[in-house]
């Protein structure tokens, strides 16, 4: 069973995020990653990490999966939080730009991510990844297949 389930069976999208929130709970993506979903609005997810040398490339910088990561999370939850309960959702594509290196010197990063529309079938979302001071360091753009319940 899923987390979100387990905390939210019969729950909107919203409610069951809310949930897990307070009950200081995160996917293990998350705790892998050492990232988490801090703020959820219907259409807005806000997720904050803090990268460190164990997320770098062999370059000796933070590896663009981190990146791709939060960026993914944000347009995921911003939509699941938009879908009415039974519903779920799944990326069908995600594209990723690059704007500015990330390393351990970075400090907190921030996701926000942000429906775009969202149909019967298909959503578009759009994320940023910004560091403390406001400085673009990725942004992303997603298409989701919206799943009905069975």
């Amino acid at each position: 069973m899923s987390l979100v389930k387990e905390l939210g069976a019969g729950l909107s999208g919203l409610e069951q995020l809310r949930a897990l929130i307070a009950a200081g709970r995160q996917p293990s993506i998350g705790q892998t990653l050492d990232f988490a979903l801090v703020s959820i609005e219907t259409g807005l997810a806000v997720f904050e990490g803090a990268p460190d040398q164990r997320v770098y490339n062999p370059i000796g910088s933070v590896h663009g999966g981190y990146a791709a990561t939060l960026l993914d999370s944000a347009c995921g939850c911003a939509v699941h939080s938009s879908l009415e309960a039974g519903y779920g959702y799944t990326t069908l594509e995600l594209k990723v730009a690059y704007h500015k290196a990330m390393t351990a010197k970075t400090g907190t990063v921030r996701a926000e991510g942000r429906v775009l529309s969202i149909g019967r079938r298909v959503a578009f979302a759009e994320a940023r990844l910004t560091d403390a001071a406001g400085r673009l360091l990725a942004s992303a753009t997603s298409t989701l297949l919206v799943i009905a319940p069975d």
